[in-house]
């Protein structure tokens, strides 16, 4: 997803007018993201969300009726085939692990990441994760930690589930990198790497790579 002729449609829900227009500006200037509608609160988010097709709803954490978690629990029954991409100024874990429970598959700082929502907004659209990087560490250095602390009492298979190939796949593919840029990097045909992918959807019982980096993330996996 993402050519020039048919770009990603993003639905932008922030409560800041300057802000908003800000990034509303920055997609529009890529020829293959397209603004297709703005709200300023949950209650303009859900009219919105109701009225007009997309695929990447981005939304302010903190809006001034509500939170982004609202609308992330709306947008799942409303237009379940709709990536989220949550943007706040804040990087709170738990609220970070939170958006990620209720269906976001993208988390950004503000401070760091202008210049950066139409690569964001493609990641997602393309069934990759987007996330701010030192946020991405910090979350993998926590399930690391709750990994090894609950190891004793998981089940062999558990800990085993995945191949330590499958789980390099997985970290790459949750960075937001393509399978032909996996294999790219990993040195193997892009075939090989969907050959993974699909083992990975079997072992985690899964249907597609955002709802498999979840799986993973929130289970410790990698």
């Amino acid at each position: 997803m993402g050519q020039k002729e048919s770009p990603v449609r993003v639905l932008l829900v922030d409560d800041d007018a300057h802000i908003r227009l800000v990034i509303a500006q920055e997609l529009m200037s890529d020829a293959r993201t397209l603004v297709v509608a703005q709200a300023g609160s949950v209650k303009e988010g859900r009219r919105a969300i109701k009225q007009h097709e997309f695929d990447v709803l981005l939304v302010d954490l903190n809006l001034g009726d509500g939170d982004a978690f609202d609308l992330l629990e709306y947008v799942r029954t409303a237009r379940p085939s709709a990536q989220a991409v949550v943007i706040s100024i804040m990087e709170d874990d738990d609220q970070v692990i939170r958006a990620f429970e209720l269906g976001a598959t993208g988390y950004l700082s503000k401070n760091s990441w202008f210049r950066n929502y139409p690569l964001a907004v493609l990641q997602v659209a393309n069934g990759g994760a987007s996330i701010t990087p030192n946020l991405a560490r910090r979350l993998l250095q926590r399930f690391d930690r709750a990994n090894a602390a609950e190891t004793k009492r998981r089940r062999p298979d558990d800990a085993d589930r995945l191949s330590v190939r499958e789980k390099e796949v997985l970290r790459m593919v949750a960075s937001g990198y393509t399978s032909t840029e996996v294999g790219s990097r990993l040195l193997i045909s892009s075939m090989t790497v969907n050959t993974h992918l699909r083992n990975i959807y079997r072992k985690l019982q899964v249907r597609t790579r955002a709802q498999a980096v979840r799986f993973a993330s929130l289970r410790g996996l990698f």
